[in-house]
């Protein structure tokens, strides 16, 4: 645990009670969309940059790093400080598409 977190007020148990459920089902669906993709075009999980960042976050929540929350958000965000000069679909993406904005610079 990092100096600055806050520990939970649940015991680990309550925690299990209290969460598991509504967990299990994320974790099927996340299974399901996967399996969707590769039903779709397997092909497609490499060439999408939005689905190799979800990967990269599984990857990142299967770990036992104490942050993988903050991994996780910094992977999906923007790191990029300098104003657009125009509005784009950024936003509506989800995910921060590192190699366009090499190929931009």
């Amino acid at each position: 645990m990092t100096a600055s977190a806050i520990p939970s007020t649940l015991t680990p148990a309550q925690l299990v009670d209290e969460y598991f459920i509504e967990n299990r089902n994320r974790l099927i669906e996340l299974a399901a969309f996967l399996d969707r993709i590769d039903r779709a075009d397997p092909r497609l999980a490499d060439a999408d940059f939005r689905l190799r960042v979800f990967r990269d976050a599984l990857q990142i929540l299967a770990s036992d790093a104490p942050d993988r929350l903050h991994q996780i958000q910094l992977l999906l965000s923007d790191p990029t400080t300098t104003p657009l000069a125009a509005l784009d679909r950024k936003g509506a993406r989800g995910a921060w598409d590192a190699s366009a904005a090499r190929e931009t610079r």
